[in-house]
């Protein structure tokens, strides 16, 4: 009889004789030890890519959604988001076409997402400025389109879900910290107050807006694991200051967009624990005037308490969705095409003060630019979206009480995070940027994990019930 072990040490020693003659061979006729040692590197990363997908794929989302190496300039030469989108391709393409390791499934919200990213993506024929909006599909669309599938696809198992979710915290402290460090030397303050990260290379969140919504994502997270039962004490108090950290950075955005992503995330997770809404409802409306203050909003030089009456702020928001319901109204199926609001501003606003201007809405944005179908696409998706939520955390009471914990802490999260989204997004042009999107993989993947474990645990009493 063959004893495979021996054969296998036999090959092994075999590879490592053939590897080491072919690295000597190299240096000896290239006489330089990097060629060999890429020679070397290349299938040991090649193998730690298809050992580790997961890890391929929520780096792309950390450096994709936070935008680390814009918040650290230093990292810009190593192109990480675009290596590791390229190597999430590849890992994807492997494991479902070659190993069969990862399976393949489909649900109504991703049916729902191709849908209205089709929508305006088939927009783009009608846009008013095709070239602008085939850039910003080429450029961002079509990347948050392929990766939504694959992060659902590589997201497979609850231990994949809980190292996410870290991951966001860590992400988000960094960012936070950055802001604050900003924020105290001075650097990138617009309107002289309002803090931004790497605002003068034209980073995603160079702008306090925006900025504010990128830190709404790890709070909802460190909120959903700081008020997880069976975490320790050290365990808490690193979330508790990380949430300190994030809050002071939403503050230091100035953004009232933030500061009402603030109180949805916080609302949501009072509202879930406290058995009398009328507190909740009270402690909200003492809240937003403290945060208010807290975050100097009156000291704005646009929005503050200099300007009377409808601020100026205001008013230009105003503005902007007159401008979007007329683009709507002229164009009411396709909109004026993706990335396009800016561009046909002038067209369509009652007021002209001799610049364009952003919608600063994501609802008036998807409603400007993809017409009054792809809004009501928009908001069936998030419906949909809540819809599958609720019933995961139904769904999850049968679970072992340590399993259910752990589902709830990730849908809590997600949960906050849609709701942040939603409020926030009221102020903010996010419609077709990472956030929502990254919400639904993760909503879709939790999902199917747990409809795996259920049916698991359904064939465990089918086998007891049979030995019975």
């Amino acid at each position: 009889m063959i004893d495979l072990n021996t054969v296998n040490r036999r090959i092994q020693i075999l590879l490592s004789l053939i590897l080491t003659l072919v690295v000597g061979l190299l240096w000896y006729k290239t006489k330089m030890w990097l060629v060999p040692a890429v020679f070397v590197v290349t299938p040991l990363v090649l193998i730690a890519l298809l050992r580790f997908p997961f890890y391929i794929v929520i780096t792309f989302i950390i450096f994709s959604y936070f935008r680390i190496h814009e918040a650290f300039p230093i990292l810009i030469p190593l192109h990480i988001p675009l290596a590791f989108s390229l190597a999430s391709f590849f890992v994807l393409g492997w494991h479902i076409f070659l190993s069969n390791n990862i399976k393949i499934y489909w649900s109504i919200e991703l049916t729902l997402v191709c849908l209205f990213l089709g929508w305006a993506t088939f927009g783009i024929m009608f846009a008013y400025n095709r070239g602008a909006a085939y850039s910003t599909f080429s450029g961002v669309l079509s990347k948050v389109w392929v990766m939504t599938i694959a992060i659902c696809w590589l997201i497979r198992s609850i231990h994949h879900f809980r190292i996410a979710t870290y991951l966001y915290v860590v992400a988000g402290a960094m960012i936070g910290l950055k802001a604050i460090s900003n924020k105290l030397n001075g650097i990138g303050l617009v309107e002289g107050t309002r803090v931004t990260i790497s605002r003068n290379i034209g980073s995603l969140i160079g702008d306090p807006n925006d900025l504010s919504l990128v830190l709404m994502f790890p709070m909802s997270f460190t909120l959903s694991n700081v008020l997880q039962p069976s975490i320790g004490k050290i365990h808490r108090a690193l979330l508790a200051v990380v949430y300190v950290i994030l809050f002071w950075a939403i503050i230091a955005t100035q953004s009232r967009g933030g500061l009402m992503g603030i109180m949805a995330v916080t609302g949501y997770f009072a509202f879930k624990r406290i058995k009398n809404k009328v507190y909740v409802l009270a402690g909200g409306v003492m809240l937003l005037p403290i945060l208010l203050v807290m975050a100097g909003v009156a000291d704005r030089a646009s929005g503050g308490a200099a300007e009377s009456g409808v601020d100026e702020s205001a008013m230009g928001r105003i503005y902007a969705w007159m401008a979007a319901w007329g683009m709507a109204v002229h164009n009411p199926f396709t909109g004026v095409g993706i990335n396009n609001f800016y561009l046909n501003y002038y067209l369509f606003s009652p007021h002209w003060d001799g610049k364009n201007h952003a919608v600063h809405s994501t609802w008036f944005q998807v409603l400007a630019e993809t017409g009054f179908v792809g809004l009501g696409l928009l908001i069936t998706l998030i419906t949909l979206l809540f819809r599958r939520l609720w019933r995961t955390e139904v769904e999850s009471r049968v679970l072992p009480m340590n399993e259910r914990n752990t589902i709830v802490t990730c849908n809590d999260g997600i949960f906050a995070g849609l709701i942040a989204f939603c409020v926030a997004g009221t102020f903010l042009t996010q419609g077709f940027t990472w956030p929502l999107y990254i919400l639904l993989s993760m909503t879709v993947a939790l999902a199917k994990i747990l409809s795996e474990r259920l049916a698991d645990e359904d064939l465990t009493k089918g086998v007891k019930e049979t030995a019975n």
